[in-house]
């Protein structure tokens, strides 16, 4: 998979490893679906690669699948690396809210022995926001003593709610939204069998995450922006269209549509705001703050989901007629 858009972040990082001073733990900070695992993952492995040899030449991050350090860790083999993520649950059939402490844990026996293909050892973690205050706590204490020649990735979509000590640990490299190029080349290798006009028509409102527009082909969320739209436009004064959305997001069936309007509200109201003017702007402004930090709170506290979207369904009503500058 090809890495689009984020030529100033891999720069920045290659600039810093190929000076002899790499630092030990960096922040991935950015939206949600602009690539920074993929980075992490890239990054980890050309760092193993060439440490291990045969070095790979061309610069940047790239390493070519056939290398054999890239076939160990595609095989989930190799013995230097880790990726921390959340598991599945004890019924198996949905992952966890959170990475735990115990799996914070388990990397104690990555750093107990020497590593075994280089000098080298690497961790992704995707991501941080999802761990857990104690395994938060755990890792803290890893990279406040971190063994030598180990490097963190730890991916963040909202960076600015993470422990202030873990921030002050990490090196923070931010990766922006995509422009529209760097949209059409990803979305043509992960969407090849779409028409170029479904492509292009997935991009104004991915605002700039390949993710999201994935999303929006593979749950077909283009229904729950024509709602969550509309509700914006005329206000909801029956609360038809709010109860309308929240029944479709509700029950677990809807869970990956759901998890996606929780993303999908605050951008949507993000973007209202930057097209709006004087109070009408200010009136998106308020509500992308209450929509954000419902949709922050909502899976953490395990709240309802049709109760959650009807909540943010009443912030989206309250910004109607805001295009008009009223």
């Amino acid at each position: 998979m090809t890495l689009f858009g984020q030529d100033d972040a891999v720069a920045r990082f290659t600039a810093a490893r190929d000076s002899g001073a790499l630092h030990h733990a960096w922040l991935l900070a950015g939206p949600r679906g602009v690539g920074k695992a993929l980075f992490a993952n890239m990054a980890s492995l050309r760092l193993l690669a060439d440490a291990a040899g045969p070095k790979v030449g061309p610069p940047g991050i790239d390493t070519p699948p056939d290398h054999p350090i890239a076939r160990l860790i595609e095989a989930g083999s190799h013995p230097d690396f880790r990726k921390l993520e959340r598991e599945l649950n004890d019924k198996g059939d949905a992952l966890r809210r959170n990475i735990t402490v115990k799996q914070v844990r388990k990397l104690g026996s990555l750093f107990a022995v020497a590593p075994s293909m280089s000098a080298w050892r690497a961790v992704v973690i995707d991501s941080i926001d999802d761990m857990e205050r104690e395994a938060a706590n755990a890792l803290l204490k890893m990279l406040e003593e971190p063994p030598a020649n180990s490097i963190f990735f730890l991916v963040s979509h909202a960076p600015g709610r993470l422990l202030p000590t873990i921030r002050s640990r990490c090196r923070r490299l931010d990766l922006r939204p995509l422009d529209h190029d760097a949209m059409t080349a990803a979305l043509r290798e992960r969407l090849p069998e779409l028409a170029e006009a479904e492509r292009e028509n997935l991009i104004p409102s991915a605002g700039g995450s390949v993710g999201r527009a994935l999303a929006v082909a593979e749950l077909d969320l283009a229904v729950l922006e024509t709602e969550a739209l509309a509700i914006m436009r005329t206000g909801d004064p029956d609360n038809a269209r709010r109860s309308k959305l929240a029944s479709a997001l509700a029950g677990k069936a809807a869970a990956p549509r759901y998890a996606a309007f929780l993303e999908m509200a605050p951008t949507m109201l993000a973007k209202e705001a930057r097209q709006s003017e004087g109070a009408a702007r200010q009136r998106a402004l308020d509500a992308y703050a209450r929509a954000r930090e419902s949709a922050a709170i909502a899976p953490r506290l395990s709240l309802d989901p049709a109760a959650t979207c009807f909540q943010i369904g009443t912030i989206l009503a309250s910004v109607a007629g805001s295009r008009t500058g009223g």
